[in-house]
């Protein structure tokens, strides 16, 4: 096939066969790099399931021209499509099958039409498509082949590019989606389109024999990742409710129509199909309105309803699994994407989102420890309102616990630095407690009403300084507050402030402020850290 510039039916069908061949020994090892609550923990099996189907089908097929196979595989993919992963690839080879439609062989050319109108089909089928997935790798692959068809005539060619792209691309996707930054991983589906374009590739350059003996190998990324620390969902009290999937078959059918109706009914929608097929996709709490809707429009088909709350125990218990087991470890309450990076690189197992107006409940905090890959747990609440929820964990679970009461982020970062690898369970407690002790804290927020308080008469959304949780400084100005509050405070033995600016304040507004308080208090070292914290502007550690 090395020197063809064109491909038949029957060729496309044995290239399928061997991709999904090789893509069935790579199964598992995508589907662990699944990120829940991102849903389709089976993301490489349901890949593999749906091209499975597409060959099933092209099988059926006695023509040998091009438009009919893909034809085939485009139908085969709907129908067995699973899970988000698998319709996903099933609007791929529909794409496909638009191209190569009445063909009786492909040109490379064809080959890079097909793959850029998948990109449409695929986009179209999603109610809320997100970077950084196999969408993204999809549409560098559909690049990749243009470039490659503007230069040579090869199709082996073509999907060699097409290959090299996905594994790029596939590479960058964490730099495109924090939840695979923060777990580590790279997109599972990426992963799987970049295994499905290897297997073609072998295939169309005769290593059949050769892919007996090997398999693909899980790319890494091309950017830094944080620590794996487990980050739990902040709306771990919500249901995930039901995947809920299905065909449905009718007449006349209206695509559009249908996919704005079960909008309402759900998260994670896809829907596609033509007239008389359609596939569906959805995340429901009530997976029963959304049948109920369906069956008044035609018949139901392959129905699969999956419990995702059982699912996301099972990712606590996998990812429990796949850390090495450490002999203490840290879990900490944490607001703001910053500080949960900062927490994480500086060695929290895990982090639970939560602070100010966004408590989290003991079961959080619970599932935290439970998922942490160590029997001595040390927890960090970071906030005084959420120590006694933290206490009650100590009487629900049976790892040993200790918790060092932190009042503020400052507080838990200064404990965790004190933490030592090398020294056993309670004289680090002892080092957390007594570095904790250490650090003021500097809160910069807005009055949420009038008040009277302190001596202070504050009107809302006036800027309100509080030093260790007291109100010090009122303003219209954070910048103003914070400086007045600083003048007040006793600096004499603070060494070191770091700045840590919220989700409302601009890197080089934060800026501006440390370089003048690096003026007004010569000696002392002023860093500037992005915490992302909400509600917020700074939250400043004096050390």
């Amino acid at each position: 096939m090395s020197a063809h510039a064109t491909m038949s039916g029957q060729e496309m069908r044995d290239m399928l066969a061997a991709a999904a061949a090789w893509l069935e020994k790579s199964a598992s090892d995508i589907d662990a790099l699944n990120v829940f609550p991102v849903p389709d923990g089976d993301c490489g099996t349901n890949m593999l399931l749906t091209l499975r189907s597409a060959v099933e089908e092209a099988g059926k097929v006695s023509a040998a021209d091009i438009g009919a196979m893909s034809g085939a595989v485009a139908k085969g993919a709907l129908m067995g499509a699973r899970g988000n992963s698998g319709v996903i690839s099933s609007q791929i080879w529909r794409g496909v099958a638009m191209v190569f439609k009445d063909k009786e062989a492909a040109t490379a050319s064809d080959w890079a039409a097909a793959w850029t109108q998948s990109v449409e089909t695929a986009y179209k089928g999603l109610s809320n498509p997100v970077e950084g997935t196999i969408l993204t790798v999809l549409k560098d692959v559909a690049a990749a082949a243009r470039a490659s068809a503007e230069k040579d005539e090869s199709i082996v060619h073509l999907i060699e590019q097409s290959m090299n792209a996905a594994c790029e691309s596939v590479a960058r996707t964490p730099s495109l989606l924090p939840a695979l930054r923060d777990a580590g991983v790279v997109d599972a589906g990426g992963q799987g389109l970049y295994t499905v374009l290897e297997g073609m590739l072998h295939f169309l350059r005769g290593e059949t024999e050769q892919m007996q003996f090997k398999k693909s190998h899980v790319i890494a990324s091309s950017v830094p990742v944080s620590a794996k620390a487990v980050r739990l969902s902040p709306t771990d009290e919500e249901p995930f409710g039901y995947c809920t999937e299905f065909l449905l078959k009718g007449e006349n059918l209206e695509l559009e129509k249908i996919r704005a109706r079960l909008k309402r009914k759900g998260q994670s929608l896809i829907v596609v199909g033509d007239a008389s097929t359609i596939r569906v996709h959805i995340h429901a709490i009530a997976p029963g309105r959304v049948l109920n809707y369906v069956t008044k429009l035609g018949t139901v088909h392959k129905v699969s309803i999956r419990n995702m709350d059982e699912q996301h125990e099972d990712f606590l218990a996998l990812q429990k699994d796949r850390q090495p087991m450490i002999d203490i470890a840290i879990v900490a309450i944490v607001a703001g994407d910053g500080f949960a990076d900062v927490f994480a690189s500086l060695g929290a197992a895990g982090i639970v989102p939560g602070g100010q107006t966004m408590n989290p409940s003991t079961k959080e905090i619970y599932q935290a420890v439970e998922a942490a890959a160590s029997d001595k747990v040390i927890i960090l609440p970071n906030n005084k309102n959420i120590i006694p929820a933290a206490e009650q964990v100590k009487h629900l679970s049976g790892k040993t616990l200790a918790i060092i009461p932190t009042e503020s982020l400052p507080q838990g970062v200064a404990a965790l630095l004190a933490f030592d690898y090398e020294a056993d369970f309670d004289t680090n407690v002892s080092r957390m407690n007594d570095a904790k002790a250490h650090v003021r804290t500097v809160e910069i927020t807005h009055a949420v009403r009038d008040t009277k308080i302190n001596g202070f008469v504050i009107k809302k959304h006036q800027a309100i300084g509080l030093l260790d949780g007291h109100l010090a400084a009122v303003d219209e100005v954070s910048d103003k507050v914070l400086a007045d509050l600083l003048a007040k405070s006793d600096l004499s033995r603070v060494e070191v402030m770091t700045l840590y600016y919220g989700a409302n304040t601009t890197e080089a507004a934060a800026r501006a402020m440390a370089d003048s308080l690096a003026v007004k208090y010569p000696g002392r070292q002023v860093e500037v850290v992005s915490g992302g914290q909400p509600h917020y502007d700074y939250i400043v550690s004096l050390e």
